[in-house]
């Protein structure tokens, strides 16, 4: 069975990522799912924003957390991908609603209402100033969609062990993944992790240990690998039975799976 193609933070190779337009244009091209980070803003509000800051989406200094839905809603998230846009006439006009700050809620609703089963891998990110307020409101917005319970088209991903612990007591159910950077670290944390846990590497850490990335593939857990962006990352995905695989580019993975990998 060949891996799940993950949209990461949308089709974000194409379009600026964690916009509205990004993952409209993940799930056109066929993303099976799509990847988000969350944060929350000063008056309660998960966002999808993966940076602390907003240097680089939106060129200011402010932290996500320091800010009210109201004050991000003015900003424009999608300019820094093409800041020659305004000069170039066959740029697309740009879409406030597309191209502005995406609510974790606008993005399970248009999941919600697509006409085919599309999941979501979603990342708490840490360290934050609400800690577990984080996961908290994450699974109580899942509850109002129904997505809490076993069999839902959501898992949880986080660097943090306990963030997911806090994630399974309020949610026993749901899936989660424990992300991994650097090999070092999985000696410590395969103790701690439940055998049901799904374990995320990075490709460039199974590249450059291969041995590890063997140990992994041999251990019988299932196995999700960002960010792939190549054929050879691909390959190497496939080699070791990776059950998903999150990528910029959702096209280009699927058409190389499709063309027979």
């Amino acid at each position: 069975m060949r891996p799940q193609v993950v949209a990461h933070r949308g089709a974000s190779h194409e379009n600026a990522e964690h916009t509205l337009g990004a993952y409209i244009k993940a799930l056109e091209q066929g993303a099976e799912a799509l990847e988000c980070d969350v944060r929350l803003t000063a008056d309660g509000h998960l966002v999808c924003v993966h940076d602390r800051d907003l240097r680089r989406i939106a060129s200011r200094k402010a932290a996500v957390s320091t800010m009210e839905l109201a004050d991000l809603s003015e900003l424009d998230f999608a300019a820094w991908k093409n800041p020659w846009a305004d000069l170039d006439d066959e740029a697309p006009d740009r879409d406030p609603d597309r191209d502005g700050v995406l609510t974790l809620r606008r993005l399970l609703e248009t999941v919600a209402g697509y006409d085919r089963r599309v999941e979501l891998a979603i990342e708490t990110k840490h360290p934050t100033r609400y800690a577990g307020l984080v996961e908290r409101k994450l699974v109580e917005m899942l509850t109002e969609f129904g997505w809490h319970e076993a069999g839902a088209p959501v898992r949880v991903m986080s660097f943090s062990y306990v963030a997911l612990q806090r994630v399974r007591r309020l949610a026993p159910a749901l899936r989660v993944v424990m992300l991994v950077e650097h090999a070092r670290h999985w000696p410590v944390l395969r103790p701690l992790v439940d055998d049901d846990w799904i374990v995320g590497p990075g490709i460039v850490t199974l590249r450059k240990h291969p041995a590890f990335a063997r140990r992994l593939a041999d251990s019988g857990r299932e196995i999700h690998v960002w960010t792939v962006n190549t054929e050879g990352d691909l390959r190497t995905c496939l080699d070791l039975g990776v059950e998903a695989v999150i990528t910029d580019r959702p096209r280009f993975v699927l058409d190389l799976l499709d063309g027979g990998g």
